[in-house]
């Protein structure tokens, strides 16, 4: 199996760099940290020109340490473990797990790395990166780190299999909102490598994701289901019901406020009540309209000829 995998057995599809893309990243940051060291020295030679040969060896260690040693633990604490040599390279320090380094971890590997780089001219780095089968050298060991590679090709991307076909919508009355996003994080991670891990530590693997699934939902998965598969028929409910929300059309607004009251004083009512929704039997029957009252027409008053309409009678 290329790549690697933690002391749990988890396959992280981290690639560990090797000893050519190592050295050039290296020798790139020796460039950049020796060329800022040169100029930090003839700038406090020429401001110490006054001072004893004590004080001004003092300040060149002082500038030896700090620019050699404290610049790049500095500069991989506050990056992340990405340097700019390992930037353009494409590679990145990280832990033992795949998580991101921390200052002691920076420490360690700066601190070592005076011994096996700056004082061997690195020829104790690269044997122990050759030797050892993840690349990595003595600092590493001691810190607990590894140089991976960030750049992957596209085509070498993991995704989620889908659950078996029988498994498709059962689990659409599943309640999901108990689960954490960091379970629902290990679940994935899980389903995009279990093709790469031992069988028998996939199997228990699996059965703890699935035994704590089953505790956040309150609902046992149906008999007879495998561990890997009710993961995957969860995973795959849980992104149908993502895309539902995303992609669902907005609801329509309610119409405007309640009719304004006759004049007479009793208000109208709000709407009229919908009929009963029927499950399982004929649909009720729509009710009867009432016939409409006829319009009676105001008679014309005493003395008075027929109302005018605007129109002239016919000749």
């Amino acid at each position: 199996m290329s790549g690697v995998v933690t002391g749990d057995a988890v396959y992280l599809g981290l690639q560990p760099a090797r000893l050519p893309s190592r050295a050039l990243a290296l020798l790139l940051d020796l460039v950049v940290v020796w060329a800022g060291y040169l100029l930090i020295s003839v700038g406090i030679a020429l401001a110490t020109a006054s001072l004893d040969e004590a004080a001004v060896m003092a300040l060149s260690v002082a500038s030896f340490v700090l620019v050699l040693v404290g610049a790049p633990i500095a500069v991989e604490t506050l990056s992340h473990g990405r340097s700019l040599g390992k930037l353009v390279c494409g590679l990145r320090v990280v832990r033992e797990d795949g998580g991101p380094i921390r200052f002691r971890h920076a420490l360690v590997r700066g601190a070592m790395g005076v011994v096996e780089i700056l004082m061997t001219m690195g020829v104790v780095a690269c044997v122990a990166s050759l030797v050892s089968e993840r690349g990595r050298r003595i600092g590493d060991v001691f810190a607990g780190t590894l140089v991976v590679r960030e750049r992957v090709a596209p085509a070498s991307a993991l995704v989620v299999p889908p659950p078996p076909p029988w498994l498709v919508g059962r689990f659409a009355a599943l309640d999901l909102s108990a689960v954490p996003d960091a379970l629902w994080l290990e679940i994935r991670q899980y389903l995009t490598r279990m093709g790469g891990l031992d069988p028998a530590i996939g199997q228990r693997l699996a059965e703890r994701l699935a035994d704590e699934l089953v505790a956040r939902t309150g609902t046992p998965p149906p008999p007879g289901v495998p561990a890997a598969a009710y993961l995957a028929g969860v995973v795959a409910e849980q992104q149908a019901r993502d895309a539902r929300r995303a992609f669902a059309p907005a609801a329509a607004p309610a119409a405007g406020g309640a009719s304004p009251a006759p004049s007479g004083g009793a208000a109208a009512p709000a709407a009229t009540a919908l009929p009963p929704v029927s499950f399982g039997g004929a649909p009720p029957a729509a009710p009867a309209s009432a016939p409409a009252a006829p319009v009676r027409r105001p008679e014309p008053a005493d003395g008075e000829g027929p109302r005018a309409t605007g129109f002239a009678p016919p000749a």
